[in-house]
């Protein structure tokens, strides 16, 4: 609740509003402080306010405001073709969770954003800097990359790239150390003998579906992928949080070991290619799509090295499975999940990477593509429990 005493009259379609100015608050809510501040100014508990009373009430707490939020707000006041705000559409601003209607009256509103570019400010300390940096490389549009650059708190960090790295670099160094073998570890009779990679003849072991991004062919596979994943997905995750780049990492990989059950039906699959691909191609489709907005650095030349990396971790993939297996009849990993992991990344990883700080579920591109994903994962676990015996493939014995 807010104590206080008389200060501005407000006029808006012909009525006089009172409304009083906070001089101390008591420990509340923000949002219920936010409420009790709409509700003054509308006495009628319409839900609505009129744009002037908008523009009273952030004259009268603006300083309560980040810098940059204020900006969007009033924005948001000039914006509004009817002359009024929703209650809804504020709370939500007021709470990080902006509404698809208020991305869209910001994108068509009249006033451009009044300060200096968020690359100008001056005075920033090392971390603030680089998220400043990371919201460049990630997002098109100025008012987003603020809003990102006040909000982002690196509570929590980026986690998840981070602890998949460390994984893999673990699981690789023991398989390093129990093989005494770096590169090419695959050429070694005992590599396909774990719990990790996929093998067709152990598919019956849902988890190998996953759990086969843990294991790589060699340091070469390895330091390709890792690079890829620390470059492109920590920032990434910085900016659209753990949930959803997970869910464009697991669903490329998943679809990258179901891609090869079912076109390459004899090999074994090791790599966190597909999730990684899936990552790196929704990023640089989505810098495509925002090409005139984004303005990370060199970012034609930096586009062309990530494609560059892409091209020979895959030219890699696809030399390995040709050249005549050490061991046969069991051929080398599978280069499909690659492509599997593209797939991924150019439907369902571009909806979550357009859609920052917007509710996917309220997407109906997202759904499309999650639909068309389950479809496709539905007819991989058919396929797999069916095609193999009516097409009678001649699998490689079990490693």
């Amino acid at each position: 609740m807010v104590n206080s005493s008389p200060a501005v009259a407000a006029h808006a379609e012909g009525e006089e509003i009172e409304v009083l100015e906070s001089t101390d608050v008591l420990p509340v809510a923000p949002e219920d402080q936010w409420k009790c501040l709409f509700d003054k100014y509308d006495p009628e508990n319409s839900g609505f306010i009129s744009t002037e009373r908008f523009r009273d009430l952030l004259a009268a707490h603006g300083s309560e405001l980040d810098p940059h939020k204020l900006e969007v707000l009033l924005a948001l006041a000039d914006a509004n073709a009817d002359g009024k705000i929703c209650y809804q559409d504020f709370v939500n601003l007021m709470s990080n969770k902006r509404s698809n209607s208020f991305r869209q009256a910001i994108l068509q509103g009249s006033r451009q954003l009044r300060n200096s570019a968020l690359r100008e400010e001056v005075g920033l300390g090392l971390s603030r800097r680089l998220v400043r940096h990371v919201a460049y490389e990630t997002l098109p549009r100025e008012v987003d990359r603020k809003w990102y650059f006040d909000s982002y708190t690196y509570c929590p960090p980026p986690w998840l790239m981070l602890a998949i790295t460390i994984t893999e670099v673990v699981v690789f160094m023991y398989y390093g150390l129990q093989l005494n073998r770096w590169v090419l570890q695959v050429s070694s009779p005992y590599f396909l003998k774990g719990p990790l990679p996929y093998h067709p003849q152990l598919r019956a072991q849902a988890w190998r579906f996953l759990s086969y991004i843990f294991m790589h062919a060699g340091i070469e596979h390895l330091g390709l992928n890792m690079a890829m994943q620390l470059l492109v997905g920590v920032p990434l995750e910085m900016v659209h949080g753990a949930l959803r780049i997970g869910l464009v990492y697991v669903c490329g990989a998943l679809a990258g070991s179901l891609a090869v059950s079912v076109t390459d039906m004899t090999a074994p699959v090791v790599g966190s290619s597909g999730g990684v691909y899936a990552l790196v191609s929704a990023h640089l489709a989505n810098v495509v799509m925002n090409w005139s907005g984004m303005k990370c650095q060199f970012k034609l030349f930096r586009m062309a090295m990530a494609l560059v990396c892409m091209s020979v971790e895959f030219g890699r993939a696809v030399w390995l499975r040709c050249y005549p297996p050490a061991f046969p009849p069991c051929p080398n990993p599978s280069f499909v999940a690659h492509l599997g992991g593209v797939a991924v990344g150019l439907t369902l990883g571009v909806v979550v990477l357009q859609n920052y700080e917007q509710r996917l579920q309220e997407q109906s591109l997202f759904w499309i593509f999650f639909s068309v994903y389950t479809l496709f994962i539905l007819c991989g676990i058919f396929w797999n429990i069916f095609a193999y015996n009516l097409l009678d493939v001649k699998l490689p014995p079990p490693p």
